[in-house]
């Protein structure tokens, strides 16, 4: 088998590395400079992926999974694991297994496989179900103006006609005060109200929605004849009903909903308790069995004023905490408001649930703050300026549709990994949280989510990645020649319950070669791969900027990006003109250049809830798609050619003069293709990106100008070619930032 046949870079098995082949030691891997870090999607999927219809078959060991790496001893029935060498017998069933009849996990082309696992052996076996329903509680802030409010209503009224009929529904809306309305009483709206002032436990939650111990003893509140399969006598069957039966109550029930009618003095903000609703909203979950998907659904018009989880004072003259504030200390609510999402947070990892955001305001609603519970529950986020915008309309919607363009949302997953004996994991950066499961694979330092071989992922889609980072063993190997293996493996095993309730597991098998740099490092130069580098430091950077006090990210970036070219580049010493890099290099300093300059690094005119947004995705996003959020992609369109990338530099916007030519025809036509192709690419993104059309010298136009290259500024604007943009700023261009990386470079 060809190590290197691999031309499709995710290809089957969804994986890439910054490096493709790794140095056999520490002190090798340090010099690298950029981390040994693979991109994961534990899930996307791909049409040459089979499903096994049974169990695999696990090391005795190191339980991991048989795969096509594995010795095989046919005569005597023996598997040897690559993993830690076991020798494990074949069960009986596999007693037909020879060279020519292969089980499906061992073909060579199967690196990444799937099981359909038969479901957990029920402990009640009177209630045989098949799976259980998804169960998707909607909680809706009322504290918004009237049309906001129509906004929403109507897309949440969309949102239910679209869910799956067995999916369970909840409802909970909250303002000053969270109103849990029961649906399973039809004749009469009822609703529980908890005060928004103080924090509640799960405990008591459950007791006032009668859900409490008491009440399960007695055989369940309100327990009903056929309630939903999967609920034992709970009466929790009076809040989640399937979507088929409760459309026509809870279409009712919002058309009734009234935004919230607390008085606000003037000079105020209104009186919002996101904090208590989202606790609220948790401990009703509580109450399913274990086991159950579940996703909150949250739809916040503003920031939290009252309660725990608070980000700012009721008085309008106080401001949302700023970048400025955080640096300097000087945001009252920020660390304990944090501290209670993390709560949260934690209390959905236990019950294996989900939070999604979906914020729309003008001003900040504390993205910055939640964004601990998203990202640690594997939720969705999206931010707009209105729920009438397209990005939440088309984003929400999107959420629950079916069919080719759905998300693919699946629940309850787990990753575990499995490595080569000298190989240690540091951490996941992405939507996962650690299960802090300890073994010979854990590094001494984190990353991320760290110090475990496993991760919890509650919620998890076709799209989403993950960023494991990996160290050697510091113990020096290589003076005992000829007996070590030249090939190292990683284990990606994910389960997971998919959208239809099934359990699955997928199992990814990958194998990259040791090299011992010491010798050679022209092999390593080879299996670099820029673009999955360039996506691995722009989520590292990220994360230190969040935990490092007084990290200066631009510092960090530039040194790194000097030490790799001075350790990999071509130069004699000293001499700046004679620098080279290898092709294989080549696009990795413009992908830093744009890093330093993009909004990950640079805060300036962002909100911290923006900037939360912004990493959250970067974090979950592919590699060709961080890439992009990175480094945009520039497409010229032109009469006398097909559409083809551009530099992005401002000299690529240089004005083309059709205006005074006869035949518009053709102008229309090309004026229309760039709307065409931006419409391909909205309908396979999420959240639905927002579009800006602008013409130059126009006021949108600047959304574009602040991602070029500023190659033209005032300072040299006389030596331009007339008709072509200038930028006014004093950024350095990529040419000035490439001339000083050259220098430094090479320096002795």
């Amino acid at each position: 088998m060809s190590e290197m046949a691999n031309t499709d870079p995710e290809g089957l098995d969804g994986v890439r590395m910054s490096w493709n082949v790794w140095p056999r030691t520490k002190v090798e891997a340090s010099k690298c400079v950029i981390p040994l870090a693979a991109s994961i999607s534990p899930i996307c999927p791909h049409p040459d992926i089979p499903t096994l219809p049974y169990a695999p078959l696990r090391c005795k060991t190191c339980s991991a999974v048989l795969n096509p790496f594995a010795r095989v001893d046919f005569a005597a029935k023996i598997w040897i694991c690559p993993f830690c060498y076991q020798r494990n017998h074949f069960p009986p069933h596999y007693s037909m297994i020879s060279e020519t009849n292969l089980p499906g996990e061992l073909y060579a082309q199967y690196t990444t496989i799937q099981y359909a696992l038969p479901q957990n052996p029920n402990p009640n076996p009177n209630l045989d179900f098949p799976s259980l329903p998804p169960v998707f509680l909607f909680v809706l802030d009322t504290c918004m103006i009237e049309e906001e409010m129509g906004f929403v209503k109507s897309a949440l009224k969309r949102a239910i006609g679209l869910l799956p009929e067995n999916a369970l529904v909840g409802f909970v809306s909250f303002g000053t005060q969270v109103q849990v309305h029961e649906l399973g009483f039809s004749e009469m709206s009822k609703v529980y109200v908890f005060r928004g002032s103080k924090e509640i436990s799960k405990e008591q939650i459950l007791e006032q929605l009668g859900l409490g111990v008491s009440a399960r003893r007695t055989g369940g509140v309100g327990y009903q004849k056929g309630a939903p399969i999967g609920f034992p006598n709970s009466g929790i069957t009076r809040f989640l009903l399937p979507a088929s039966d409760c459309e026509y109550t809870l279409n009712a029930l919002l058309d009734e909903l009234q935004t919230d009618q607390w008085p606000i003095p003037p000079g105020s903000r209104a009186s919002r308790c996101t904090g208590v609703a989202l606790s609220v909203a948790a401990g009703l979950l509580g109450a399913c069995s274990m086991g159950t998907g579940a996703r909150i659904i949250a739809l916040v018009g503003g920031p939290c004023t009252e309660g725990p989880g608070t980000i700012v004072s009721k008085d309008l003259s106080d401001p949302v905490r700023s970048h400025k504030d955080l640096d300097k200390d000087a945001a009252p609510y920020f660390k304990k408001a944090v501290k209670f999402y993390e709560s949260i947070a934690n209390q959905l990892v236990s019950q294996g649930h989900v939070l999604d955001l979906f914020a729309s305001a003008l001003d900040q609603v504390g993205v910055a703050e939640i964004k601990v519970a998203i990202e640690k529950t594997g939720g969705l986020v999206v931010l707009a300026e209105s729920f009438g915008h397209s990005v939440f309309k088309d984003s929400f919607k999107h959420v629950f549709e079916e069919g080719e363009q759905s998300l693919g949302l699946c629940f309850n997953g787990t990753l575990e990994i499995n490595c080569s004996k000298d190989i240690k994991i540091q951490g996941i950066i992405g939507p996962c949280t650690s299960l802090e499961k300890k073994g010979p694979a854990v590094a001494d330092t984190v990353i991320g989510e760290g110090g475990t071989t496993a991760w919890k992922m509650c919620g998890l889609d076709k799209s989403t990645c993950l960023t494991v980072f990996f160290d050697l063993s510091s113990s020096d190997r290589s003076n005992t020649p000829g007996t070590v293996n030249p090939l190292l493996y990683l284990q990606f095993l994910t389960s997971y319950q998919n959208p239809e309730g099934q359990l699955m597991l997928r199992v990814t098998t990958v194998s990259r070669r040791w090299i011992d740099s010491a010798v050679s490092s022209e092999e390593l130069v080879q299996g670099f791969d820029q673009e999955a580098a360039a996506v691995v430091m722009a989520r590292l950077t990220s994360l230190k900027m969040e935990i490092e006090e007084g990290f200066d990210a631009t510092r960090w970036l530039d040194r790194s990006l000097i030490r790799l070219c001075s350790k990999f580049g071509d130069y004699r010493k000293d001499d700046p003109s004679s620098f080279t890099l290898n092709p294989s290099f080549s696009l990795f300093p413009q992908f830093l250049f744009n890093l330093r300059r993009s909004q990950f690094v640079q805060v300036f005119n962002n909100s911290p809830d923006e900037t939360a947004y912004f990493r959250m995705l970067l974090n979950r996003e592919n590699i060709p798609n961080a890439a992009v959020m990175i480094q945009p992609s520039l497409i010229s369109y032109s009469f006398n050619s097909l559409p083809a990338p551009a530099l992005l530099d401002v000299a690529s916007i240089a004005a083309d003069r059709y205006h005074n030519q006869p035949e518009h025809q053709a102008f229309a036509q090309l004026l229309q293709a760039p709307h065409d192709d931006a419409q391909m690419i909205i309908r396979e993104r999420f959240p639905v990106p927002r579009l800006v059309v602008c013409d130059q010298h126009g006021s949108q136009a600047r959304f574009l100008l602040a991602k070029l290259n500023p190659s033209a500024t005032y300072n040299n604007a006389h030596e331009m070619a007339a008709g072509s943009d200038v930028i006014f700023t004093d950024d350095v261009s990529l040419q000035i930032f490439f001339e000083h990386l050259q220098r430094l470079a090479v320096q002795s």
